[in-house]
């Protein structure tokens, strides 16, 4: 329900940074069919004109929402009109994402933008006037066969009206909430408008501007002063702005705080779970986890020493291969071979799964290669009266075979929930969405290890796999830690400097990665760089996205019966039919026990024992 209210138009997306190479080959069965959404612009105008005729007749039902019956009326309008924009904006956002000059995009998205405001404007008294009703009225409306099936709906709103304010001062909160936005457009400003990146010298003497990008690639390097310089020129180009940073991550710490004084949550880290249906056990699970696992990670960094033959590590040092490109050269894929390889590493989801892959595969649901004027990201996407549809710049990749199989997992998650759930409950949580892509990630890698053709491949793929629980685990975790601590601190009357800032960072870095670590002083300011501090507490998420979806994988791996495989394909079908929590349990992992987590550091071990073995036996550490 929570979807039909607030709907998004510029659709859910992951956006995932990709290369931009030219592919070979753009023929037309590796592009997206529009068509598949609406035949001809007659066919969108149809649904544009039934929805703008629907807008009005939304709004008279302000003030009757004492009455069940006109609630159900009302419920049902909203929804097919929401369905109807949903499509709408789909096509007009795709079209132009293929390509970014197509006037005719442009226009519809234009028309799109007023209608929705329409929209917006028409169902804004929806969810406060149900909220300012008696809590009797909402337990009759829970009860009611009427609106039967909106009862974890109302279950939701009951638990929402706790922290419900009286009209007035909702009223002043909303007047107020613009504010509140301020100071990430700072921060943005600060950071992306006033900010210009550093130039240096290139390792042949080419003057290269040190965009994210480019930085990226300096601290991939095998020249360790070059790496060195590029690391000390781009942090302290930061020194010019880290006052405003740490005035607009004061302001932004202290309104959430705010607000969930306000709303009469304990804190603000209450408030953003509350959200998201989840307990602060979880969060304080993963945190107290992970701070007792983190020898392992100290392993891996003093692994790192050993194999660069250096004192300590740098952070200039974290990101450069441990083994030579040559492997990561080879391991390319032509697209129907890397297609293959996914149908290959996901059988353990079943021949259903599988089948439904394929039939995403064949019938143009993915638009694979780049194009001038084409979005240069990567995402899925779809309405729940389409099919889900996939956005890439196909590289031929070993990375980007990954990231069709990441994309696939969220397109069959809204395949599976579609089939089954209502509207209303069709969509996912952030906290279960990522659990559908990254499993595909686990089973593919599994199956790339197991077909290693030598020592070199393994090792690159071990690698791989390491740096990918280091940068999805270990490090969210320690934004959240950073996160946890800077709330608290402004929650205790305290404020939030950059030296106070720089200090923690710091203490973090040292801390997380072990005695092999050198933090250097420049290291400090990598607070600054971290936009998801301005929405409180969502980076935790991708930590106990992937502990759930290892498990997950695990059991499906394990179990011969294929008990496991069902109570995922039943997950996946679930949607927002049940709080994220209490999903999982039903597929089989705990988020509120240690024991995902325990077996994801275990399996962490595992790759830095296999990887010390291999390297002992060529003699390299």
């Amino acid at each position: 329900m929570k979807r039909m209210l607030l709907i998004m138009l510029t659709l859910w997306m992951i956006i995932i940074p990709l290369h931009h190479t030219q592919a070979a080959s753009n023929a037309q069965r590796y592009t997206w069919n529009l068509a598949d959404i609406y035949p001809s612009e007659d066919n969108f105008n149809k649904d544009y004109e039934k929805a703008a005729k629907n807008i009005p007749l939304l709004s008279s039902y302000q003030g009757k929402l004492h009455n069940e019956s006109n609630v159900a009326k009302l419920f049902a309008l909203q929804e097919k009109t929401a369905r109807t924009l949903e499509k709408l904006s789909l096509y007009a956002h795709m079209k132009q994402d293929l390509n970014i000059e197509d006037k005719t995009a442009a226009s519809l998205k234009a028309k799109l933008e007023v209608l929705f405001s329409r929209y917006q404007a028409a169902t804004s008294f929806i969810e406060p006037e149900i909220l300012s009703l008696p809590k009797s009225k909402l337990n009759d409306f829970q009860t009611s066969k009427q609106l039967k099936g909106y009862r974890r709906y109302f279950q939701e709103l009951l638990e929402q009206k706790k922290h419900t304010l009286s009209k007035k001062e909702e009223q002043l909160l909303a007047k107020l909430s613009p504010i509140t936005s301020d100071a990430e457009n700072i921060y943005n400003n600060a950071s992306r408008g006033d900010y210009t990146p550093p130039v240096m010298k290139t390792a042949d003497g080419q003057t290269v501007q040190l965009t994210e990008g480019n930085y990226l690639k300096a601290l991939e390097h095998p020249d360790r002063a070059y790496r060195q310089q590029a690391f000390q020129t781009f942090f302290k180009s930061y020194e010019s702005i880290k006052n405003t940073a740490a005035a607009t991550l004061y302001a932004s710490v202290k309104a959430d705080e705010l607000y969930a004084k306000a709303r009469r949550y304990k804190s603000g880290l209450d408030a953003a779970l509350s959200a998201d249906d989840v307990s602060e056990q979880v969060f304080t699970n993963l945190i107290s986890g992970v701070n007792q696992h983190l020898s392992s990670l100290h392993r891996y960094v003093e692994l790192r020493k050993n194999i660069l033959k250096t004192d300590q590590i740098h952070s200039y040092d974290m990101y450069v291969p441990l083994v030579s490109q040559t492997v990561a050269n080879q391991m390319r894929f032509p697209i129907d071979k890397a297609q293959a390889l996914i149908l290959e590493g996901l059988k353990p989801l079943g021949k259903e799964y599988i089948k439904q892959v394929k039939y995403a595969f064949d019938h143009r649901w993915l638009d694979v290669y780049p194009r001038p004027k084409k979005y240069t990201g990567g995402y899925n996407t779809g309405a729940y009266d389409t099919h889900p549809f996939i956005l890439l710049n196909y590289d031929h990749s070993l990375d980007q075979t990954l990231t069709i199989a990441h994309e696939i997992g969220h397109a069959m998650n809204s395949v599976y929930t579609n089939q089954t759930q209502p509207y209303r409950y069709s969509g996912q949580s952030i906290f279960t969405a990522e659990v559908a892509s990254t499993a595909n990630e686990w089973l593919m890698m599994d199956y790339f290890i197991k077909q290693a053709k030598n020592d070199e491949e393994k090792l690159y793929l071990l690698n791989q796999q390491i740096d990918q629980i280091r940068g999805t685990l270990y490090t969210q975790v320690m934004y959240s830690e950073f996160e946890k601590t800077i709330h608290d601190q402004v929650r205790q009357g305290g404020s939030l400097t950059a030296e106070d800032l720089n200090a923690l960072w710091l203490r973090l870095l040292k801390k997380y990665h072990g005695p092999a670590y050198a933090a250097d002083p420049e290291a400090g300011l990598g607070w600054l760089r971290i936009p998801h501090f301005y929405d409180a507490f969502y980076v935790y998420k991708y930590a106990t996205s992937i502990a759930a979806s290892f498990e997950l994988v695990k059991q499906m791996k394990k179990d011969q019966t294929g008990e496991a495989t069902k109570r995922y394909l039943t997950f996946l079908s679930s949607g927002t039919s049940d709080d994220p929590i209490s999903l999982l349990k039903k597929a089989g992992v705990d988020m509120t026990s240690p024991q995902p987590l325990n077996s994801l550091f275990a399996y962490f071990d595992s790759l830095v024992n296999e990887m010390e073995h291999i390297l002992r036996k060529q003699g390299k550490i």
